[in-house]
């Protein structure tokens, strides 16, 4: 079973926030924001996304 890193992204965002799920309904939501950061950085980096693109973003900002 072939995996992307978008989806492996969202199961790291889901285990890091895991951590929280006996918090209640706030600890849902942060494992469900968590873990669709996760896939959205997954999938930007499948569509060729690069940490120096962040980094350059980041730079720009600060000018």
């Amino acid at each position: 079973m072939a995996q992307s890193r978008a989806f492996v992204g969202m199961i790291a965002g889901m285990a890091l926030a895991f951590a929280g799920h006996f918090g209640g309904f706030g600890a849902f939501l942060l494992v469900a924001a968590l873990g669709g950061v996760g896939w959205a950085a997954g999938h930007w980096f499948d569509g060729g996304g690069s940490v120096q693109d962040v980094r350059d973003a980041y730079e720009r900002s600060r000018r």
